[in-house]
């Protein structure tokens, strides 16, 4: 054990780097010594040290020796190492306290009998040992204690600088092909060192190997390399190297790979024993390329042989490499022996390389497909595609960095820039946040809150707009990450931990250090993030940074303004001036204060835009599978900034490239899958970084979409067909698969099995699958394998067959049929060929009989009741989807023979892409078959076959190769050509067969299409048409298809051919196959037949027109209508006629419009013959406007427009009566119906008015019916319905409880009819009520109160002497008082003045006026319902001042 431990320590010792390989062993030793005793005594030192200070010194314990100090550390350290003490030290004390028991109960024993004083001192005695013995103790616990603190400083001042060495090193693993490995070390190094993974002396690049293939991890020192489904190529020698800068060691390990087939191994393993129990599965459905759109779903499903016990462990799901999981969005599930991959929503991310994964008892199995995800339809049209992959990475307290990667198709517009969305919590609303230059897919986001959990997405914009939003990326909290790094974990008491902080250990700080190491962390295009140490000593209080900057040079700083306190040590500059150098300082803030700066950081300057990597070069496309194409090209080399690469690809011939795939490929060679058979394609790759995507490679070569040459597959089911004393005739199938390539030949070999080498059977490839073999031992059982060979070389080694006897054949009955196939498979026909027997027995062979037998079963069944005579046989009626198997018996007189080999199972199913046999006539007029297979290898041959009895005869037939399609033409067509003809391509690895069977009736129809093609007739696109121009011309034309310069026409008019003439002109445009004849003015000379006679080539036609009766008289008349109108236009005319319009506001609009003014033009307008002079004309437009605000019967009659100037006339009217009156007036009813207002209700002094508002209300053209409760109401003593110009009412008068309810107002104008409704009752009865008792009082007041009513004028003049009489008319119910007054003052009735009051009459007469009687008089009248005055001036004069006193009136 010592020795091993030492053998151990000495091959993992560290290496000094100046002596690399010279160990130092004393070092190591002591190293290992103390660690050692470290682990031993553990426990029994914790407790002590865990009640000591963790800043203040104190001492260890009281006693004459000399007084030890600690730092706060060492207490820490001690205090965690001691906590196992108590449970130790207890078991001692418990172990002391049972030895002094049983030494006194022995003590006791024998000191009994000498009485209690004895027994005393005893007791005392032993109680004093007792104390010494535990003061003992506690001085050697706390030497003991102090001690371990020292070894533990010592130990911790040793490993603080020490080269890497290996605890535990690599050890070799032996695993099972498609397992995973896992290889680990642990490693002790201070500081913790750099570490390096290889493989044979090849150091391990992850990116340089299938994503998932190998997993690298260092977990505190604990390494680990994950080798994923080991293969042969993985048993290698791996090894690790760590190296720091005091030293480096190394490590290595083998990797042995088993596989489970072969006996090395291991046949009679525990492991092939117990896996042999289960059922082999296998897949019987193969995974197909899926393509997916964005945010839509897609699944993965394939079919197994047998059910998988424990499908959960048994069948997993990879996407490059990573194993899947079932989430939200996935879901893996198995059922009825299928397993699938469900994703409900697709995003980019989800494109990639998936395996599915099961284990069988011959080992694992696995198919792998490629998933691409294409970009979802853009919200605006031009819109790029959405980003994807995004991360957060340094995450911070409030700051993080976010990168993606740019999207593959722009949709032909850069990138201009990105906006980045935030989510907070749960929230599930996105806020944008930030926006991203487009040359770059990196970007700080700061402004966060520490401890919230934020997700992010970004969209990419340009031109066109925004795209899609990128998938969110994952959750991220944000936090300290300074934190973890001063928190140490120690372990304890099986399995405790205890956490030790550095910041427990900070002194009391008020105002912080300044912070240091200001430095730029990352700088970019747009931004530059700065980084600085926090300040030593930190203290408790937490810390915020305020940051300053300057201009190089310029000496003054400005502050940095944040929107929320910095609280990381890093800060992101966005608003940088490019070209300009910046330095910066930092100063840290707490609750006491701020710091001073700290050192300024180094000049710093904004790059210049990030360039894209270059292309890739030598980009080559090989041929891979029928349907895709392998690429490879040079890796860029860019180190970490390449994350990957898109493909483009386009037809050739085309201009537009499509991309291939939506997630960067890591790898510099790729498959593309989807591509259509037989089509040439050109390819270009571009890389991609950070900076966006680069430049386009160099376009590939076309290359055209093949199956790709490889050597074939092995021939299999030898079969013996005759056999003689010393010779044996041997059959086998050719391979599954020819490689792409025809096959040249196969090579034979024998194995006697009395003997133990295989010998050759020929030297040179036979080009047949029948080999006749000679100089055999008769007696002797032979086995035979062979190997086909095409250009590629000689394929795999087929299996032996089974052993054949060489014994000749003497059996009457025939031998075996072979070469037995199907062929022109279809969902429920099959054709089976078949080549006869070489050994026909005691007779020929006179029939076949065919049998078949279905999936599952091992019946053999016949096809047909009777033997087939022939070596072909379609068969019909079988059942869609279901594989079947036939085989073959030859039959002669003495009866049936031996049975051939069966074929392989022929799955019924009519293929999407299976193509049929052409039939149709070429250009030269030829009847022709052709086939066209753009799946067919390059060197395939097409051969066709006449009723399944050979190639047809080639007197009657001619056969025409093109690539990839065979055609073969009929030179005499008749009834010997009848028939079925069928054609087969070979060395194609499917079968590529069709047949056509030609009938007379066919035959007919292609007979008469050959005639047509051979003797044409021009095509007619359109017959003779017949126009009339504008100027009254008659345009005759017709159209055929396009003719030759050669082309020749013939104008037959009435049995005589015509030319152009004045009137009339003829016009023959070949190009266009135009024929015209226009007429200038049709005449009664013009009727009659035309007859194109048109000729190219041999091809002919003949078109004729007949323009006679009445097609030629309305044609006349169309004609000289055209030609009146045209004249017409010449000067000023109506565009529009006169037409009337009406608006929402009720009125009626007459307008016109009139072309072809000038300037003196002149427009009126006439109403019945007479001018009217509020018509409008705007010259500018053209247009004329007549508006009648209020239609009434007054404005019926007709108007005219007329329009004139030198050139000419034109006029339009517009008859206003019957019918278009009418229509008006509906019209207005309409409008007016629909523009009524809710109805409203008012309290009058009669009663409760309901009424609405309209625009226009004509009774004529509107009926209104006004109902009650739904009982239609009729105007009565106490209900009054009435309209006005622009009101509909209904006067409910002395209003009653009765009234109340609903009342519904209809109005009916024309087809329009409008309900109108209002509640009276509740409030709205007591409210109208209220207000009519209140008016209806008021009416009664005012008609009682008392009223001057008339007799008073305003002004009054009269002569001095004379008398005034003045009289008046009052009103009032009761009687008013009447008083006057003079200037506002009471009269008094004396001398001069005089009243009268007679009935209603009130009469003043003044007698001898004179001037002092002038003033402004008036009646006051007044009785309990009210007053009233009436006023008048009097102005007296004398003789002579009459004028003057008029003249100031």
């Amino acid at each position: 054990m010592a020795a091993s431990v030492v053998a151990l320590t000495a091959m993992t010792l560290p290496h000094n780097p100046g002596h690399v390989g010279e160990p130092r062993p004393h070092q190591a030793m002591e190293v290992h010594r103390l660690e050692h005793r470290q682990e031993e005594e553990q426990k029994e030192e914790r407790q002590h040290s865990l009640h000591m200070g963790s800043s203040v010194h104190r001492r260890t314990f009281h006693s004459s020796e000399e007084e030890y100090q600690f730092t706060a550390a060492d207490y820490a350290l001690a205090a965690a190492l001691a906590l196992t003490a108590s449970s130790e030290t207890s078991w001692e004390a418990q172990l002391r306290h049972q030895t002094t028991s049983v030494e006194l109960e022995e003590r006791g024993q024998k000191r009994v009998g000498f009485g209690n004083d004895w027994e005393r001192t005893e007791i005392a005695f032993l109680r004093t040992q007792w104390l010494l013995r535990q003061r003992c103790n506690r001085k050697a616990l706390r030497r003991r204690a102090e001690e371990k603190v020292r070894e533990a400083k010592e130990l911790r001042e040793l490993c603080s600088g020490r080269g890497p060495w290996f605890w535990i090193p690599l050890r070799s693993h032996a695993v099972w092909e498609h397992a995973t490995v896992l290889l680990t070390c642990t490693v002790q190094a201070s500081p913790p060192p750099q570490v390096t993974w290889y493989k044979d002396d090849m150091r391990i690049d992850l990116r340089l190997f299938p994503a998932g293939k190998y997993r690298i991890t260092n977990n505190y020192g604990l390494l680990t390399l994950e080798i994923r489904r080991c293969t042969i190529e993985d048993a290698a020698t791996y090894t690790v190297i760590v190296k720091n800068a005091y030293g480096q060691a190394s490590s290595f390990a083998k990797v042995l790979v088993h596989t489970y087939l072969g006996k090395d191994a291991g046949f009679d393993s525990e492991i092939f024993k117990r896996l042999k129990l289960g059922p082999n599965v296998e897949f019987t459905s193969v995974l197909k390329p899926t393509f997916a759109r964005e945010k839509e779903p897609f699944s993965l499903s394939c079919l197994f042989s047998e059910d998988v016990l424990d499908a959960e462990q048994n069948i997993q799901w990879f996407r490059d490499g990573r194993l899947l999981r079932p989430s939200g969005r996935r879901q893996i599930l198995y059922a009825d022996r299928q397993a699938s991959l469900k994703v409900s929503c697709a995003y980019k991310e989800d494109e990639g390389l998936y395996t599915v994964w099961v284990l069988s008892p011959l080992g694992p199995q696995e198919q792998s497909t490629y998933v691409f995800v294409r970009d979802a339809a853009a919200e605006k049209p031009g819109a790029p595609g959405s980003p994807l992959n995004l991360r957060c990475l340094d995450v911070n307290r409030d700051c993080l960095i976010l990168t993606w990667t740019p999207p593959s198709d722009t949709r032909g517009s850069p990138i201009t820039s990105y906006s980045i969305e935030r989510c907070q919590g749960e929230s599930g609303q996105w806020v944008p946040c930030h926006e991203a230059p487009g040359g770059t897919c990196r970007c700080p986001v700061q402004g966060l809150i520490e401890g919230q959990t934020y997700r992010f997405r970004v969209r990419a914009v340009n031109r066109a707009g925004s795209s899609l939003p990128s998938k969110a990326s994952e959750p991220v909290v944000m936090g300290d990450r300074a934190e973890a790094q001063r928190k140490t974990e120690i372990s304890f008491d099986l399995g405790r931990k205890i956490t030790v902080s550095t910041d427990e250990f900070e002194d009391f700080v008020t105002i912080p250090s300044p912070p240091t190491n200001v430095h730029a962390s990352e700088i970019r295009e747009a931004y530059v993030v700065l980084g600085w140490e926090e300040p030593r000593p930190r203290g408790k209080a937490p810390l915020t940074y305020s940051l300053e900057k300057s201009v190089t040079g310029s000496g003054t700083w400005e502050a940095i303004r944040s929107e929320t306190p910095v609280k990381s040590p890093k800060f992101a500059l966005l608003d940088l001036e490019k070209g300009k150098s910046y330095v910066f300082r930092v100063r840290a803030i707490n609750q006491y204060g701020m710091s001073d700066p700290s050192e300024p950081s180094e000049p710093i300057t904004l790059k210049g835009k990030p360039a894209t990597l270059p292309p890739p070069a030598q980009v080559q496309a090989f041929r891979d599978t029928q349907t895709s194409v392998s690429l490879t090209w040079d890796a860029v080399e860019g180190g970490p900034e390449l994350l990957g690469y898109y493909i483009y690809s386009r037809p050739a011939g085309s201009s537009e490239w499509q991309t291939v795939n939506n997630k960067p490929i890591q790898d510099n060679k790729f498959t593309v899958p989807g591509l259509r058979t037989g089509k040439e394609y050109e390819f270009c790759v571009r890389s991609v970084s950070e900076a966006g995507v680069g430049e386009s490679s160099a376009a590939t070569e076309p290359i055209r979409v093949k199956q790709a040459l490889a050597t074939p597959s092995a021939p299999y089911d030898f079969a013996l067909l005759s056999c003689g004393k010393n010779d044996m005739v041997i059959g086998w199938k050719a391979p599954k698969r020819c490689g792409g390539g025809k096959i040249l030949g196969y090579f034979l070999d024998q194995h006697d099995s009395e003997e133990l080498d295989w010998h050759p059977v020929n030297q040179q490839p036979m080009p047949t699958r029948v080999c006749k073999v000679s100089n055999l031992h008769e007696g002797h059982f032979y086995e035979f394998r062979a190997r086909a060979a095409n250009w590629a070389g000689v394929g795999e080694l087929s299996a032996p067959s089974s052993l054949f006897e060489c014994k000749e054949w003497t059996m009457p009955q025939p031998g075996p049929p072979y070469d037995v196939r199907a062929f022109e498979v279809r969902a429920t026909s099959l054709m089976l060929r078949w080549e006869p027997p070489l050994y026909t027995g005691a007779g020929p062979v006179t029939g076949y009989r065919i049998s078949f037998q279905e999936e599952g079963s091992e019946q053999w069944k016949p096809v047909t009741p009777d033997p087939v005579s022939g070596t072909h046989l379609r068969i019909s009626d079988l059942q869609p989807g279901k594989s079947y198997v036939f085989q073959v018996q030859a039959m002669n007189s003495a009866g049936l023979g031996q049975p051939s080999v069966p074929t392989d199972p022929v799955l019924l199913e009519d293929k999407p892409d299976a193509r049929e046999i052409e039939v149709g006539v070429d250009e030269e007029g030829f009847i022709y078959l052709a086939f066209e297979a753009p799946e067919a290898p390059d060197s395939s041959e097409f051969q066709w076959s006449k009723d399944y009895k050979g190639p047809p005869d080639p007197q009657r037939v001619k056969t025409k190769e093109e690539v990839n399609k065979s055609k073969i033409i009929l030179k005499e067509p008749g009834l010997e050509d009848l028939g079925t003809y069928s054609v087969v391509v070979t060395d194609a690895d499917e079968d590529i067969s069709a047949s056509h069977t030609l009938t007379q009736e066919e035959l007919d129809k292609l007979k008469k299409l050959s005639h047509l093609v051979r003797n044409p007739v021009i095509k007619l696109i359109s017959g003779w048409n017949v126009d009339v121009l504008e100027q009254g011309e008659v345009r005759l034309w017709l159209e055929v298809e396009k003719l030759s310069p050669a082309a020749e026409l013939h104008l037959i008019f009435n049995e005589k051919e015509i030319f152009s003439s004045p009137n009339r002109k003829i016009n023959f445009d070949r190009e266009k196959g135009l024929v015209e004849v226009i007429i200038q003015h049709l005449t009664e000379d013009d009727k009659g037949t035309y007859t194109a006679q048109l000729q190219d080539g041999k091809a002919k036609n003949q078109i004729t027109l007949a323009l006679v009766d009445d097609d030629f008289d309305k044609l006349l008349r169309m004609a000289d209508a055209k030609r009146r109108d045209w004249k017409r236009k010449q000067g000023p005319y109506f565009e529009e006629p006169l037409q009337w319009k009406v608006t929402e506001d009720c009125e009626v609009l007459l307008t016109c419009k009139v072309t072809n003014t000038k300037k003196e033009t002149q427009f009126q307008w006439f109403f019945q013959k007479k001018e009217i002079p509020n018509g409008q004309y705007d010259p500018q437009t053209g247009g004329g406007l007549l508006c009648i605000k209020e239609l009434s019967k007054e404005d019926r009659g007709i108007y005219r427009a007329t329009v004139s100037d030198s050139r000419g006339e034109d006029d339009t009217m517009l008859d206003l009566t019957g019918e278009v009156l009418d229509a008006i007036f509906t019209e207005l009813g309409r409008i007016g119906a629909l523009s009524a207002t809710p109805l409203k209700i008012q309290g009058t002094e009669e009663g409760i008015r309901l009424f609405s508002k309209v625009k226009y209300c004509n009774m004529q053209y509107m009926k209104t019916t006004w109902s009650h409760r739904e009982k239609r109401l009729e105007s009565g003593d106490r209900l009054r319905a009435g309209t006005t110009l622009d009101e509909i009412w209904l006067h409910i008068l002395d209003p009653k409880d009765s009234d109340k309810g609903k009342y519904t107002l209809e109005i009916a104008a024309g087809q329009e009819t409008r309900q109108l409704s209002a509640d009276l009752s509740g409030q709205a009865f007591d409210d109208a009520m209220a207000e009519h008792q209140r008016l209806k009082a008021l009416a009664v007041i005012e008609k009682n109160r008392a009223k001057v009513v008339r007799g008073l004028p305003d002004v009054a003049t009269i002569m001095e002497d004379k008398t005034l009489c003045l009289t008046c008319v009052i009103s009032g119910d009761p009687s008013p008082e009447i008083s006057w007054l003079k200037n506002d003052q009471p009269v008094t009735f004396l001398d001069r003045y005089h009243l009268e009051v007679k009935g209603t009459e009130v009469t003043i007469t003044i007698e001898k006026v004179n001037s002092e009687d002038s003033g402004r008089y008036g009646v006051f009248v007044k009785n309990k319902y009210g007053s009233e005055t009436g006023h008048v001036t009097i102005s007296v004069f004398k003789h002579g001042e009459e004028h003057r006193v008029l003249e100031k009136m």
